[in-house]
């Protein structure tokens, strides 16, 4: 009869969970009670009988730990720390005999998912073990949703090794949800991207992505719109404004171009980094915030630093955790996906019926060297699928390397004459148009014209485009224009 009972329990083992709990206690009569109270429930169920028993069996990698507060070898608030640093996400219940406020206080602060008292009820203890298991397997569910969310919008894109290293690094970084980063790197890499990435892998991923790009708003500017201000702070200043800083509370705030920023705004965002608090333009009192703050740059911010353009404490501050991201001729295996993802991506915009990339075509696109890197691909693969017809996109249909005022390969159809082709047009079509990249097309063309009238003279550049000279640098860097020749040029050369 006792061997029937046997093998029915070992059947009924396989059908129920097989979570493994680990169970603490210098005292044989509870361990044993605990043990058969879980076994039952369906557990699998090991023991110890002291704190250096316990950790070696920790390392088994037990579901969940019922532990005594009081062993002969050890504290019960040591040995739950020591288990919390090798594993934050495993359940530990804490037993005790002797009820303690404050010691039930410091268990939880130190993550302890209960503080249970002696004599055990054995409802209660089962009912909490279901519950400190499910949150972890919960928790874990995320984790793997997380994973898939990244695969998603990372590796498949993008499968070259130098990026796969990327990649490790955003899911480390990710974890550390208060570490600054710093990604560097060309214009049109995708950093904006990357700084994403970490956000959505991060336990802020519920809270604000705020952004800003500190090369395109006024440094008179960019105080107020980072900080707020308060009214009647300065002439425009008619009502109270919170800043990004403050909108993104409990998320993360992504500083593009951070290299532009002025020396009295680095100082004030050196205080935020170190002190969490700040004022509003006009304001007298401190601000508390919990923001992340990741940020970017196409410049070398240690050339900046030594310039003295830059501060080396803030540098450090941004930079504990640097991150690269290559540029697309140095990663060519990742040419050809991202091609196709903007292939489909444009498809359903613009309900077109593209299918691929002819053989040629793609080799075209694996040799040029991308000087706008992943924006000037996408632009190109946007701009072909809005204007070509059919179901492959062949060498003709591609414009690379050419002045926008060049025509196209095949076609004679310029950007003059597409402008003026849709404006004439009695309406726009259904699909719409790519506004943005008609505008940097022509911004560049116009750019392009004004330079090779003043000789690649910046300054005069500037002046016949009735813009600052800063102003037309940040575009000519922005689009991957040779910086001309000429005064200008030595200017640079010689750091005026």
């Amino acid at each position: 009869m006792a061997e029937e009972r046997n093998l029915v329990d070992k059947r009924e083992d396989r059908e129920l969970p097989s979570a493994h709990v680990l169970v603490v206690d210098d005292e044989h009569s509870i361990r044993h009670f605990v043990k058969c109270a879980l076994a039952d429930a369906g557990y699998h169920v090991t023991m110890a009988a002291s704190g250096e028993e316990a950790l070696a069996k920790f390392k088994e990698g037990p579901d969940l730990v019922v532990l005594d507060m009081k062993l002969p070898d050890a504290d019960g608030l040591d040995l739950l720390a020591q288990m919390k640093q090798e594993s934050p996400d495993t359940p530990v219940i804490l037993i005790t005999a002797v009820a303690d406020v404050k010691k039930a206080v410091e268990a939880m602060k130190r993550g302890a998912f209960y503080f249970l008292r002696k004599p055990l009820a054995l409802d209660e203890l089962e009912g909490l073990v279901r519950e400190g298991l499910e949150k972890r397997r919960l928790k874990l569910e995320v984790e793997v949703l997380r994973s898939k969310m990244w695969q998603e919008e990372g590796i498949v894109r993008c499968t070259s090794p130098r990026m796969a290293h990327v990649y490790q690094i955003v899911e480390q970084v990710a974890r550390g949800e208060n570490t600054s980063v710093l990604i560097e790197g060309e214009s049109g890499t995708g950093k904006e991207h990357i700084a994403r990435n970490i956000h959505k892998l991060s336990s802020r991923s519920t809270k604000p992505f705020l952004e800003i790009n500190c090369a395109a708003i006024p440094r008179e500017l960019l105080e107020s719109e980072l900080f707020g201000h308060e009214k009647g702070a300065f002439t425009d200043a008619r009502a109270q404004k919170q800043g990004l800083l403050e909108l993104a509370h409990g998320g993360t705030l992504f500083l593009d171009e951070v290299g532009e920023m002025s020396l009295t705004l680095q100082v004030k965002l050196l205080r935020v980094l170190e002190r969490m608090t700040f004022k509003r333009v006009g304001g007298v009192k401190d601000i508390s915030v919990s923001v992340r703050i990741i940020s970017a740059t196409n410049q070398n911010l240690e050339k900046r630093v030594r310039e003295g353009a830059f501060r080396e404490d803030l540098f450090y501050r941004l930079k504990v955790v640097p991150i690269y991201v290559p540029p697309l001729r140095e990663r060519r295996d990742d040419i050809l996906p991202l091609a196709a993802h903007f292939m489909q991506q444009f498809n359903v915009a613009f309900k077109k019926d593209f299918e691929r990339i002819q053989p040629e075509a793609e080799r075209i696109l694996v040799e040029y060297p991308w000087p706008g890197n992943i924006r000037e691909l996408r632009n190109l693969m946007e701009r072909m699928i809005l204007l070509e017809t059919g179901t492959e996109l062949s060498p003709g249909h591609l414009q690379l390397g050419q002045s926008p005022r060049s025509p196209r390969a095949g076609g004679g159809n310029d950007l003059a004459d597409r402008i003026a082709a849709m404006l004439d047009a009695p309406g726009l079509p259904a699909a719409g148009v790519p506004c943005e990249g008609i505008l940097e097309e022509l911004e560049r063309a116009l750019i392009l014209k004004a330079s090779e009238a003043s000789n690649g003279n910046q300054s005069r550049t500037a002046e016949l485009l009735q813009m600052k000279r800063d102003k037309l640098r940040y575009r000519m860097k922005l689009y991957r224009m040779n910086g001309g020749h000429g005064e200008d040029e030595g200017a640079e050369q010689t750091g005026t």
